[in-house]
């Protein structure tokens, strides 16, 4: 049996985080979720994280027919990008995804020119790949609360907009922990201080909705969780705390978003107002790096959120 892998972090209970390599290490997240014998993986990372993921379950001794059950937190690509290859490799497995979601895992065509749009041929190529389709036969339309048990182990299914449309969180009861996707935020590990965890908000294209998130955050935090699991990065305790610090960043998002002027500078003009109010955070928070250290850390979301926050203002003007 090969060794426990460098990139993979056992959580206990039962929970694995896979670091999937996206970009750079512990920027993307994948999670093994292992009860009794059977398994479910939450979050896939691209097509070129799935050898991890198969190599997890051989490090742990489960065979490919072990895994039940395959659930993407919502359909962008860094968290669902590699389902339709890894689901190849799974024979016993049922991807358990969003009704909005679900026609672009069955034909990822308009998934794939969208993205496209967003990154280039060159960099789709880099980091995402061919995406693979995946037999309508073998997916499932989730419902608000529907519960997908795995061995006896429940995992709670809750519709939360706000990041996108076509997003849902799982409530995992023995952690009394949320796999939260994009919904609870970014949190990198570089920026942890002696406070704990910074997190911060995303707003990337296309479907950002600053009401609707709000209130899918409170609904998480009305369980009154013992940690979330994020899929940027890691599993993070100190809830609360950190849930007054999202929805605060949120509105300061907001604001900052809508005093940008209208014209061909509201693009960077998004981006210097997010990185001032995430610089002005992370000093609060104590946090010790330099500007530079920041500026590249920070590089890919203030772009995509300044992309996101600019189609929302847009929606909204209409």
């Amino acid at each position: 049996m090969p060794a426990y892998p460098d990139w993979a972090e056992d959580l206990g209970h039962g929970v694995h985080a896979i670091d999937t390599g996206f970009h750079r290490p512990r920027f993307d997240a994948a999670y093994l979720l292992v009860h009794g014998g059977r398994a479910a993986f939450i979050d896939t990372g691209t097509n070129f994280a799935v050898p991890r993921l198969l190599g997890l379950l051989d490090a742990l001794g489960l065979p490919r027919d072990a895994v039940e059950h395959v659930i993407p937190t919502h359909v962008h690509l860094d968290h669902a990008g590699g389902v339709g290859l890894l689901m190849q490799a799974l024979p016993q497995a049922t991807l358990w995804v969003h009704p909005r979601g679900a026609r672009h895992l069955i034909d990822p065509r308009q998934l794939f020119d969208g993205a496209l749009a967003v990154y280039g041929a060159a960099e789709m190529a880099r980091s995402y790949g061919e995406l693979v389709p995946v037999p309508a036969e073998r997916v499932r339309e989730t419902a608000d609360g529907d519960m997908i048990t795995l061995a006896g182990r429940r995992i709670e299914v809750a519709h939360t907009p706000g990041h996108a449309r076509h997003h849902h969180c799982l409530w995992d009861e023995a952690t009394r922990g949320w796999f939260t996707g994009d919904t609870f935020g970014l949190s990198y590990r570089e920026f942890d201080s002696a406070r704990g965890p910074w997190i911060v908000p995303t707003t990337t294209p296309v479907q950002f909705e600053p009401g609707p998130l709000r209130e899918s955050l409170q609904r998480l935090l009305a369980r009154a969780p013992d940690c979330m699991y994020l899929t940027h990065y890691g599993r993070v305790h100190d809830v609360p705390r950190l849930g007054a610090l999202l929805l605060g960043l949120l509105d300061d998002m907001v604001a900052v978003a809508q005093a940008v002027p209208l014209g061909p500078g509201r693009h960077e003009g998004l981006k210097h107002g997010m990185r001032d109010l995430f610089g002005r955070s992370l000093a609060a928070h104590g946090s010790t790096l330099d500007a530079a250290a920041l500026d590249q850390l920070l590089a890919m979301d203030l772009e995509l959120n300044a992309q996101g926050l600019a189609i929302w203002l847009d929606r909204a003007a209409r």
